[in-house]
């Protein structure tokens, strides 16, 4: 599978944009207060937010330097704003007026003319026209003062090397770096519109590559890309070339609405379910992902940001840890037993669907990876005191690991059947509002179906998942994947389809990600497990996730090769005998000096044969096979296997576990691919015949891997470094016929002559 991991843009296509388009403001801001940007125009934006303390304070940023689109796709970097004259409408409510003390401030930051780092602070109200809550503000870069009261406190501007600025937002009683609460959350709204950019630096290049529609789909979240406007992040992936569904993890931290309790502030449904900023994203997204042509499946898991989650909501281990990630800050699992917990999931679930139909959209919605957390340890969540009084409780598991009586399988059983109830009542809740909604439940298979835990399935991968309990089933493996664990990818997938009943039709496969910028590498093992899933036949393979695509310049396309060539796994039905035609053969440029000598340019690193198999035709039944053999293929049109009378073995007439080297180990990788050396000629084997493989390794012969497609060798577990791997096996030769047309008649055959049927090796 082709791609490239770009960091630059060089000769790709640009275009230009305004300096301050609506669509590349962003937002920040710290918890617990929630604050995002909508595009309302082409020149004109929105911010909802909602504050909760005192202290609060959000602003609406743009910056010189654009970090968050792809490579391909970002605006030109330009610091120097002394060109720009920026003009608005600006409108709001909820937020301190323009002309009070700590209403809305241009803060820019970057250096003054000597190169020093700097702040100015830029008091909006001196340069509106109107009322503080209504007026037309206009900004000349090049003649611009910081300071509260204009002329007496004026701190002249410096734009021409500029990192960001932001327009500061804060909540009615606002006091700086306070933490009490609010009396009351406070809504709020800011819209600026008209939005105009005039002057020399007014304008500025933007990428404006558009890669061609590709076979893989995109996955993304709101909690990595609240700061963005949809229409930017649904930009970047249509013009890089994902169509058709985009799955959409709504998050576990940025859409709660929250209420002040016990010094803290929990997840509440008071005032609806998704807070005024995340609603009005997701209502944006929804409408836009579907003018766009996308199907939107909408995602929820059982995880929360934990230190917004009720206490007796989480699962907890048998001395009560709580089941918290890794995460930093940490998130915390939801307890299927909890009451509470479920109830307000499925009110989430109802809630975005509802802005599915609303837009529009064909509902589909994602139970996303519920399960019984695990502890580092090994310790099972099983006893938060809802779990308890649902399961009994009495039985402890020390670690899943070692899992070691009846009563132990029975509690796990127990946990898997009310996981599955609650996944059922979740879709149920759905399907109320829904009743057509296509259902898909994700499960991350090193976690479930970890080898060292195999009772684990028992608990969460629960029967009562099975088909048709979803519509589809959707595996994640990506600690499989970047450890370069093809294996396990194969034994999990396998082993999930065989426990729940789904084809592979039935399935989604996701691929990815990658956590961190500098773990940039692990791109081609994502890209070679995406293309694994699609040979498997899955329905859809997604990237997962979109920020990571953007943050690391990952470009996936598709060349006319990648294209599926028809091959049917058939064997050529006639026996060829010694009489059969073989031809070997190269393809050498040779240029010949006006001295003799001789310059030789190969153009194939491998040998292509060439076969005529009219000696097989021995009756006129074999020319009745062989026509019709020839009309099922469509001629040429399809490939099919070849037993190659003098080249069938990795070894003559015998073979071994020994006789081919694969390679060698390197402690990760554990997938090789067959090959027979010829002298210093390496041939790639990708039809080696159904149970022949046999393989050592470091010597001693094996059973513990698997044969996939392709002609590629899993082990169970990645040999050592510098342990050689070998094989010994026998394969066929994918050929197809040469020719449009075959000419077999009986008068020729009678009279013992044979008319030519060619064929020719494909080059897989």
């Amino acid at each position: 599978m082709p791609f490239w991991l770009a960091r630059d843009r060089t000769i790709q296509s640009e275009s230009v944009m305004t300096r301050f388009d609506p669509r590349f403001w962003t937002v920040n801001f710290p918890r617990p207060m929630m604050a995002a940007v909508t595009t309302t125009a082409a020149d004109a934006l929105r911010v909802d937010a909602v504050f909760y303390t005192a202290g609060d304070l959000a602003g609406l940023i743009w910056e010189a330097e654009d970090s968050h689109d792809h490579s391909l796709l970002r605006y030109e970097t330009a610091r120097d704003f002394r060109g720009c004259r920026l003009s608005f409408r600006w409108r709001a409510n909820g937020v301190v007026a323009l002309d009070q003390v700590n209403g809305p401030v241009l803060t820019i930051e970057g250096r003054d003319a000597s190169g020093a780092a700097r702040a100015w602070y830029v008091r909006l109200w001196n340069y509106a026209n109107g009322t503080p809550e209504d007026a037309t503000i206009t900004l000349d870069f090049a003649a611009l003062d910081g300071g509260y009261r204009l002329p007496d406190e004026a701190d002249p501007v410096w734009a021409g090397d500029v990192d960001r600025m932001f327009v500061s937002l804060v909540p009615p009683g606002f006091v700086e770096r306070g933490s009490a609460a609010l009396p009351a959350p406070v809504e709020a709204w800011v819209e600026l519109s008209a939005l105009r950019c005039e002057g020399a630096g007014a304008v500025i290049a933007i990428g404006d590559v558009v890669v061609p529609e590709h076979g893989l789909q995109i996955a993304s979240g709101y909690d990595d890309s609240y700061n963005l406007t949809p229409e930017r992040l649904l930009r970047n992936a249509l013009l890089l070339g994902y169509r058709g569904r985009i799955v959409h993890y709504l998050g576990m931290s940025h859409f709660l609405r929250v209420e002040a309790s016990s010094g803290g502030f929990y997840v509440s449904l008071a005032g609806g379910v998704l807070n005024v900023a995340a609603a009005a994203w997701q209502r944006d997204f929804a409408v836009r992902a579907k003018a766009l042509g996308y199907e939107v499946i909408w995602s929820i898991s059982y995880e929360l940001f934990d230190a917004h989650c009720w206490s007796d909501w989480k699962q907890r281990a048998w001395d009560g840890t709580p089941a918290l990630t890794g995460w930093d800050p940490p998130s915390c699992l939801l307890s299927p037993a909890s009451t509470g917990a479920m109830a307000y999931l499925r009110a989430v679930a109802v809630a975005v669907i509802e802005i599915a139909l609303a837009a529009g959209l064909a509902p589909k919605f994602q139970v996303g990876e519920p399960w019984w957390w695990v502890l580092a340890d090994g310790r099972p969540c099983l006893y938060d005191a809802s779990a308890r009084e649902a399961l009994g409780g009495a039985v402890e598991i020390a670690g899943v690991h070692a899992v070691s009586n009846a009563a132990q399988r029975d509690l796990l059983d127990a946990a898997g059947a009310l996981l599955a109830a609650s996944t059922a009542a979740l879709v149920a809740a759905v399907r109320a509002v829904a009743p057509a909604v296509e259902t898909h439940l994700l499960v991350y298979l090193p976690s479930v179906l970890a080898r060292d835990a195999p009772e684990l399935k028992r608990a969460n991968v629960p029967l009562g998942w099975a088909w048709p309990a979803f519509d589809v089933l959707q595996l994640e493996d990506y600690d499989f994947v970047t450890a370069g664990d093809v294996a396990g990818t194969a034994r999990a997938v396998a082993v999930a389809q065989a426990r729940l009943g789904y084809a592979a039709a039935q399935t989604h496969y996701f691929a990815g990600f990658v956590l961190r910028s500098d773990q940039r590498a692990q791109w081609r093992a994502i890209a070679a497990a995406a293309e694994a899933a699609r040979a498997r036949g899955v329905a859809a393979t997604f990237v997962w996730a979109l920020p990571q695509v953007l943050r690391d310049g990952f470009v996936h396309f598709e060349t006319e090769e990648d294209a599926v060539v028809p091959f049917d796994d058939v064997l050529f039905p006639l026996a060829l005998g010694r009489e059969a035609e073989v031809t070997p053969q190269f393809s050498t440029a040779i240029v010949t000096s006006a001295g003799g000598q001789e310059m030789r340019n190969a153009s194939w690193a491998e040998a292509r044969t060439r076969y005529d198999v009219a000696p097989g035709v021995r009756s006129e039944a074999d020319i009745a096979t062989l026509l019709g053999f020839f009309r099922a293929r469509m001629g040429p049109a399809r490939g099919f296997r070849l037993r190659d009378p003098f080249d069938f073995s990795s070894s003559g007439a015998s073979f071994g576990a020994s006789d081919q080297l694969l390679g060698e180990g390197d402690g990760v990788t554990v997938s090789f691919a067959l090959v027979k050396h010829y002298g210093d000629a390496v041939r790639r084997i990708t039809r080696p015949v159904a149970g022949s493989v046999r393989v050592a390794v470091d010597g001693v012969e094996t059973t513990r891997f698997t044969l996939a497609a392709g002609g590629r060798v899993m082990l169970d577990a990645a040999p050592g470094v510098g342990v050689a791997v070998r094989a010994g096996f026998l394969f066929d030769v994918a050929v197809r016929f040469a020719e449009d047309t075959l000419s077999v008649t009986r008068t020729t055959f009678l009279a013992g002559a044979t008319t030519s049927v060619p064929l020719i090796e494909v080059r897989e």
